[in-house]
This record gives C-alpha cells, sequence and structure tokens, in this order.
C-alpha cells in the first residue's frame, strides 16, 4: 500500500510504498530534501509532520529527542509513512543549500568503458552520505595537496556509490595512477560537492544538453535525475565525440529516447575512424544543434566538455540562435599533468 506526501511550502507530492522511508521515496522520485547520514544519527533531514501518521523507525534519541517527536518533528531518513502526510520541509534548489564536506572514500569498482575513459565507483563510509545537484562535481585530493575534479555521473536519488567518468591524460599526475596502479578497495579523499552546473527545476523550457567526450558524465546525471523527477520538458542531447568508441556508453541515452517521447539524442562525430561504419551526423557537436535549431530564444543549454566546445557553443547560440545568455549553463573540463 502506498501514501501521498504533500510537502510544503513548495506543495510538491510524491508517493512512498509500504515499509518505505520517506527520504527513501523523495529520492527515488527526484524530490531533494535535505540528508546527511541517512541512518538516524545526525538530524540533517529533520523536518515537521503537519498531518498524518509516521512509524519513527531507527532515529536516535539524541537526534531526535521526545519533545521534538511530541511536537510533530521526525527523521525523514528513518521516518515511514503510517497515512497520506503532509509535511514541512525545504526543497534544495541552489547549490548554496548543501553542505560541502570532506570525506574518505573506497574504491568500489573500476570498469574500462572505452581504450581511454574509466568508470570509477567510490563507497562512502556507511555513516555519510553526499548530497548533490544533478550534475555538480567533486575534488579527488592527492596526497601533494592538488585536486583533480571530476564530475559526478549519477543522480542524486542513486547514491549508494558516487560514480566518475574519467578520460587518461597522458603524464596525467592523477589519471595515470587510475589507469596503472589504483585498485579496487583503495581509499581516496574527497571534497564536494561544488559547481553552478546544474540542473534549474524552476524552469519549464526546453533543454539542449550538450556534451563532448566525457562530458557526458554530469549530463547523464542531469536526465536520470529529471527523468526520476518525471519531468516532462523537452531534452535534446547531443553528444560530440572523435569516433565511435568515444561514445562510451552510447546505448543509454539511445534507450532514454527510445523510452521517452520528449527525450531525443543525436550522436555526431568529428573524425569517425575508417571501421565504424558511421553514417550519423559528423562535424563540431555544437553546430549540428545551430544546425537543428536556428532559434534558441525560448530554450535553456546546458553543456560540458573542453573550454574550446563550450566558448564556441556559447558564441553561436547566442550571436546566431538567439539564445538568451543567462539560459547557457556550463561547465568546462581542463586537463592538467602538473
Amino acid at each position: 500500500m502506498s501514501h501521498q506526501i504533500t510537502v510544503q511550502p513548495s506543495g510538491r507530492q510524491f508517493a512512498a510504498e509500504s515499509g518505505e522511508t520517506i527520504l527513501d521515496a523523495a529520492l527515488r522520485q527526484g524530490f531533494t530534501m535535505p540528508y546527511g547520514c541517512k541512518d538516524g544519527a545526525c538530524g540533517s533531514c529533520k523536518g515537521k509532520v503537519l498531518a498524518g501518521a509516521v512509524d519513527h523507525g531507527k532515529a536516535q534519541p539524541h537526534a531526535l529527542k521526545d519533545d521534538e517527536k511530541a511536537a510533530g518533528m521526525a527523521l525523514f531518513c528513518c521516518a515511514k509513512a503510517q497515512s497520506d502526510l503532509t509535511l514541512e520541509c525545504k526543497q534544495l534548489t541552489s547549490a548554496t543549500d548543501i553542505q560541502v564536506k570532506t570525506l574518505p572514500s573506497r574504491i568500489e569498482k573500476l570498469e574500462r568503458l572505452a581504450p581511454d575513459v574509466i568508470e570509477m565507483h567510490l563507497r562512502l563510509p556507511a555513516s555519510e552520505r553526499l548530497q548533490f545537484l544533478a550534475g555538480q562535481y567533486i575534488d579527488i585530493l592527492l596526497k601533494d595537496g592538488k585536486r583533480r575534479s571530476y564530475s559526478l555521473a549519477n543522480a542524486p536519488h542513486d547514491d549508494a556509490f558516487l560514480q566518475l567518468h574519467i578520460r587518461h591524460v597522458p603524464g596525467g599526475l592523477f589519471t595515470g595512477q587510475v589507469f596503472s596502479t589504483l585498485k579496487v578497495r583503495d581509499i581516496l579523499r574527497f571534497n564536494g560537492p561544488h559547481g553552478g552546473f546544474y540542473l534549474r527545476e524552476d524552469s519549464d523550457k526546453p533543454m539542449i544538453l550538450l556534451a563532448g567526450g566525457t562530458g557526458f558524465a554530469p549530463i547523464k546525471a542531469i536526465v536520470e535525475h529529471a527523468i526520476a523527477e518525471k519531468c516532462q520538458r523537452p531534452m535534446h542531447i547531443y553528444w560530440g565525440a572523435k569516433a565511435r568508441v568515444d561514445l562510451y556508453q552510447n546505448s543509454l541515452p539511445e534507450r532514454w529516447a527510445a523510452e521517452n517521447a520528449h527525450i531525443s539524442y543525436i550522436p555526431v562525430l568529428s573524425e569517425p575512424a575508417a571501421g565504424d561504419d558511421w553514417s550519423g551526423r559528423t562535424g563540431f557537436v555544437h553546430r549540428a544543434v545551430v544546425d537543428d535549431f536556428p532559434d534558441l530564444s525560448a530554450h535553456q543549454v546546458y553543456a560540458c566538455g573542453a573550454p574550446v566546445m563550450i566558448d564556441a557553443a556559447r558564441g553561436d547560440f547566442v550571436k546566431l540562435c538567439k539564445l538568451p545568455e543567462e539560459e547557457f549553463f556550463a561547465d568546462a573540463f581542463t586537463f592538467s599533468t602538473s
């Protein structure tokens, strides 16, 4: 049996299944509540039950005192609905709403997605979770004090592991380790989340989602978050790469487009290999957008990739396609060997 949950002051609604915590139900459906440990210990997810009844579950006494329970407060990470509920809770819609943390993590998985791309899964300590907005990034903290930034490829509701798409940079200080010496169960420290590149959920405008290479990672997070949230805004995904092998998760956006009428996917190769047998679009990926959308005046654009791609896209979209400058959101990937 499911229960309808209404959250004030936003008025947003979602359903919680029997035995499911309020927080898990919210995250599963793309509603971003504040939370921390997800274990009833930190109190970050505390909110008020305005109407209805809950089972408080494993809420720890120091995080939810008896007088708070009597006043209608609950820890949403462990509370379960026993009826339809009305809650009072803030929805996170801005990067400034989220706490930046420095945490240890253990490498759970290293999977080669392409000859020069590895997907890394990081497991956090059992008592910790990282809250973030779809599209943000973390900094891997190296032993010499240097940092390497990587976008989170997973959506906020899918936070059992943090997913990173790491491209090998010849001579790269960190990527050299990723492709040679790092192994499952090794420990890495990181700081995050960071960045102003995230889905603006207060808009109903159609979206152009432009990725170059591993810039697909935050675009993946944004799309998966939007799907979980049942967002029906049109989403047009353009993924640019050199050759077919560089579209390292091509079947994923193909599936999104096949299963969702409001999502389209256009891969673009700049230099198809001789054996690619490529009949799709070629050239610069942002120029494919210009050709398809000569008028972007009513759109939002989310672009992630190399700085040269970002700069070219911003210039052409604004100048040629009438995109309002404030509707261009970008994350430029830069690479360092020092």
